[in-house]
């Protein structure tokens, strides 16, 4: 009754001081923000919706789900299969061969990235919201319990005629005011251990980085690996089906790779890099520019760059035309374009 008389404006309701009430509503974010990380974060490690059901069952069970074949361990196990009846002695079967054994690798490094996100990331955020969180909601629900109570107290206070009845209802104010500020205590001690949550989510996120950061870089090696050995391959295996190919097959090497990667980087100055360049690219002439973003050297061959540093560029003949000579004091190097701005 008092809750419906105060929702339509009929009774008085005792408000929460202004510091628990930014407590609170930080922690309904913190919780709100929480799940929908979380449940992003499963749908990324593992985006079969039946397996990631199945898991959970699992998991609630508290047995181990049966261990299948993830994508990439499967695929690579079909090209393994695939290579072996065509012959590994022929080109296309020693090829799909070597490409299965890499797809393997990339899952096993697959199920060790979900396997560690798992325990160091999604375990601590679940355990929040089904742990502290819940807590939160309780003594939350019964501070609000508490303050309907005193509200319908003081409501009494108000209406009590005789003497006798406004002493009892005096003292049934004192209690539930007493209790109430007990329990907006206890909320608020409960309440101010997010921040030490948000501490705790950092250092979990750190290690989820670190775990992403690992599978990357296993998958860049595994890929780089295998496109050495189908590289190292004779000339005529890469002539298709025997018939003479002119075209020979291009091996990408890092550079372009993180040219094209930095070709997609904002840049402000595209439009004046490509007219200051086409100059630059026909004179034999030299330019000042500004370094736009860092840029670690991939080989002895680049020159490494600080955003903002100024560096003198030029052009060589037969120079491809994503990089530029770059020169710093005594120091040079290839720099990628996307990288500068040029000065006049």
């Amino acid at each position: 009754l008092q809750f419906t008389e105060e929702k339509l404006g009929q009774a008085e309701k005792t408000e929460l001081d202004a510091h628990l009430e930014n407590l609170l509503s930080k922690a309904e974010c913190t919780k709100l923000w929480t799940e929908k990380i979380m449940k992003q974060t499963e749908v990324l490690l593992q985006p079969n919706p039946n397996a990631r059901i199945e898991e959970f069952v699992y998991e609630k069970l508290d047995r181990k789900a049966p261990s299948r074949m993830n994508n990439p361990e499967l695929l690579g196990q079909y090209m393994i299969d695939a290579g072996n009846e065509f012959g590994p002695g022929t080109a296309y079967g020693n090829a799909l061969i070597k490409c299965g054994e890499t797809q393997k690798r990339i899952g096993a490094a697959d199920r060790e990235l979900i396997q560690t996100s798992a325990i160091n990331f999604l375990t601590p955020l679940r355990n929040f919201i089904e742990g502290d969180y819940k807590t939160i909601a309780k003594e939350r629900k019964l501070l609000q319990n508490k303050r309907l109570d005193l509200d319908a107290a003081k409501t009494r206070l108000k209406k009590a005629k005789v003497a006798e009845a406004r002493a009892a209802s005096e003292q049934e104010v004192r209690i539930t005011q007493s209790e109430f500020d007990r329990q907006a205590e206890i909320t608020r001690l409960l309440l101010e251990g997010i921040s030490s949550t948000h501490a705790h989510h950092l250092r979990c996120l750190n290690d989820f980085v670190e775990a992403q950061m690992t599978y990357y870089a296993q998958c860049y090696q595994y890929m780089l690996d295998l496109q050495k050995q189908l590289g190292s391959f004779p000339s005529t295996f890469l002539s298709n089906n025997n018939q003479s190919s002119t075209t020979p097959v291009q091996s990408v090497s890092s550079p372009s790779v993180l040219a094209s990667a930095s070709a997609s980087l904002p840049s402000v100055s595209n439009s004046v890099v490509t007219s200051g360049l086409s100059e630059l690219k026909s004179s034999s002439g030299s330019r000042k520019a500004r370094v736009l973003y860092d840029y670690d050297a991939a080989n002895s061959s680049e020159l490494s760059l600080l955003a903002d540093e100024v560096i003198t560029v030029y052009s060589i003949p037969g120079m491809d035309s994503d990089w530029l000579m770059g020169e710093r004091g005594n120091q040079k190097g290839k720099v990628p374009i996307t990288y500068l701005e040029l000065l006049n």
